[in-house]
């Protein structure tokens, strides 16, 4: 099996690659091939035909040979001489990638069932802290709220602002600049920038492309539906935002228009929105509530259960629990709210309430446990 990481760039990907590396290249019998595309000695392999041939002249047949490839995706039909090693055994390959696209097209139609996917996320709550070497107190929790995971940031320091806000806003241009607009040859730059900038301000709504279309009209910008999802496809590619569908709780079904989107760091969200955490403060415990549950395995979707909405409805092999966010259970309608309607769905699975509340202020009832954020996110499920 062909092993692929994948995941957004600067996540720790080419990390985990070196490891990888140290610990095969370790042995006497195994003969390591490395290729980095983001190192300009490797500019010359620019297709499939270049890659075969660098790979086929550094072969070791007395040897276990094992060949890693950083960033794959920036090689022209790459598959194809992945496809040709594989058929005649020549030898073990792990490749990372940064955009989704190599997976759904260029892998899955060559090698469809010849690999296995895993999939590389920022820092959750808990690494965040043992990086940072943080206490678990909400001081920490907003600093992780503010600049995410993205592992580097570590030898930046969190504690100097600008440097860390300068390096949030170079990873993001870097992704924007080539692995959406030059990847996909965008012409309309400023329409991809507005459409970016309404997804982050619209993170944990319910949107469709004919409502991103209607917003767009407002500002005097004509676009097409198709347009629209085009390019919030090219995002998601790109591990910038994932999309999350809505799920028919009661008819066990995934419903096909409307959806919510998440950003896959939130330190790259802020560095998008700006570091507004009064004014964003609920979508930044939505967004990091989905963060959690999809690095704990989960696959994760809006719940709709008649007319009411459930935040998340999260499953992984059999398990599934439901959990509603909020920021503050300060009056009766919210609380009501909240528990209301988890209490409508008659089934054992677990059911969460999560806020930023300092204390609990309802006592659990019916099955449904209340969490403080910093809580949550420390729990494995």
């Amino acid at each position: 099996m062909i092993i692929v990481l994948t995941g957004q760039r600067r996540v720790g990907k080419s990390c985990i690659l070196q490891q990888l590396i140290q610990e095969t290249g370790s042995k006497q019998q195994n003969n390591i091939i490395y290729i980095n595309k983001e190192k300009t000695e490797f500019d010359f392999i620019k297709s499939h035909k270049e890659l075969t041939l660098y790979v086929n002249e550094h072969l070791d047949h007395t040897k276990e040979n094992y060949l890693f490839i950083d960033e794959i995706q920036e090689i022209i039909e790459f598959e194809r001489t992945l496809r040709s090693l594989q058929a005649d055994d020549e030898c073990n390959i792990i490749v990372t990638g940064s955009n989704a696209k190599m997976l759904s097209s260029e892998l899955s139609t060559i090698l469809s069932g010849r690999y296995m996917e895993f999939h590389i996320q920022s820092l959750n709550y808990k690494e965040f802290l043992e990086f940072h070497q943080l206490e678990d107190i909400d001081s920490s929790l907003m600093k992780y709220l503010t600049y995410g995971g993205l592992p580097q940031l570590y030898r930046i320091g969190i504690e100097n602002q600008d440097l860390a806000q300068d390096y949030l806003h170079n990873i993001y241009n870097t992704i924007i600049l080539k692995d959406v607009i030059a990847r996909e040859q965008i012409r309309n730059v400023p329409f991809l920038e507005n459409l970016i900038s309404f997804i982050s301000d619209s993170t944990g709504k319910i949107i469709s492309a004919s409502s991103i279309g209607k917003y767009m009209k407002t500002q005097q910008i004509e676009v097409t539906t198709t347009v629209i999802l085009n390019y919030l496809a090219y995002f998601c590619n790109a591990f910038i935002i994932n999309k999350v569908p809505r799920y028919d709780i009661h008819g066990k079904r995934l419903l096909e228009s409307s959806e919510k989107y998440y950003f896959e760091d939130l330190g790259l969200r802020n560095a998008l929105t700006g570091s507004n955490q009064i004014g964003d403060i609920e979508k930044l415990i939505e967004n990091a509530i989905y963060l959690h549950l999809k690095s704990q395995g989960f696959t994760v979707s809006v719940g709709q259960f008649r007319q009411m909405e459930i935040d998340f409805v999260a499953k992984k092999n059999g398990q599934t629990i439901y959990v509603q966010a909020t920021y503050l259970l300060a009056s009766e309608d919210t609380i009501e709210r909240e528990f209301g309607n988890l209490q409508l769905i008659k089934d054992n699975y677990p059911k969460y309430v999560i806020s930023l509340d300092p204390f609990h202020k309802v006592n659990d009832r019916e099955g449904i446990t209340q969490l403080h954020l910093r809580e949550f996110l420390r729990r494995d499920f």
